[in-house]
């Protein structure tokens, strides 16, 4: 079997809960093509939850409307981000560094820094979501950040984060992406993003400020910081960075967009 199709598989049935046969091997090149094709999983989500939005969005109120849509996607994906979210947060929490902060993150159970965070992520998503929802940019500002933070497991994969463990996930995943899979799924990230906020347009949606853009790129920057931060303190990356570095951005780029819609409407 090809490895595009099997990249395909991993990609979509790693991050959503659509019914895909996962492959039976995975290789560094499938994993390198997965990873590039990550964008396009959170495009599929966009698609997915942004089209009831786009019909509710007139008759149901924003903050209500914006926590079913939190709500789905993490039954849509499985709630895998946030588990690693809250693992990542007890990791670094701990205080302890290398392989003891990593057993941190082993158990199963969910430390007060994990819940903590949950909840704060959560209560930020939906607050943001809302203040778009409210002005009509609740579908283009979400389609940006399903978009853009899967576009972070596009540069986790490259050889500037190792892998923290030898086994699970990942591992296979860590360092697969080369520089030309990363241009290219960048690409990718930014022809979905444009394309999406293109079609709700057409469809006769708002438009995006052009400081909604900026401010998208901006939402990034917690979950860079947050991917660097767990390199050094765990001595590489797992697939629980990985999520909690996808749910970062979601969350940052949300609120990024939100606080520029509040601002710009504020001065208008």
């Amino acid at each position: 079997m090809n490895s595009p199709v099997n990249s395909l598989r991993l990609i979509f049935g790693t991050l959503t809960i659509l019914p895909v046969r996962m492959p039976t091997t995975v290789d560094s090149a499938v994993a390198g093509r997965a990873l590039t094709l990550a964008p396009l999983a959170g495009f599929v989500l966009a698609l997915i939850v942004g089209v009831p939005v786009a019909l509710l969005d007139q008759d149901t109120p924003p903050l209500l409307l914006a926590g079913l849509v939190v709500a789905a996607l993490a039954y849509l994906t499985r709630a895998i981000h946030l588990d690693g979210l809250a693992d990542t947060a007890d990791g670094l929490g701990s205080g302890r560094i290398g392989e003891p902060a990593l057993e941190v993150m082993k158990k199963s159970d969910i430390g007060p820094f994990g819940v903590v965070t949950l909840m704060l992520a959560l209560l930020l998503q939906v607050a943001a979501l809302s203040t778009c929802l409210a002005v009509g940019d609740g579908v283009p500002a979400l389609v940006l950040a399903l978009v853009l933070s899967r576009a972070m497991l596009v540069r986790l994969g490259t050889s500037a984060f190792p892998a923290a463990r030898s086994d699970g996930l990942g591992s296979a995943m860590a360092g697969s992406v080369t520089t030309g899979l990363l241009a290219a799924g960048l690409a990718l990230a930014v022809v979905l993003a444009a394309g999406g906020v293109a079609v709700h347009l057409a469809l006769g949606g708002s438009d995006l400020r052009w400081q909604t853009y900026v401010a998208a790129l901006v939402g990034l920057l917690p979950a860079l910081v947050l991917a660097e931060t767990a390199r050094n303190r765990f001595g590489g990356v797992t697939g629980d960075v990985y999520g909690a570095c996808v749910e970062t951005a979601f969350t940052g780029v949300l609120v990024a967009a939100a606080l520029v819609t509040g601002l710009v409407s504020g001065l208008g």
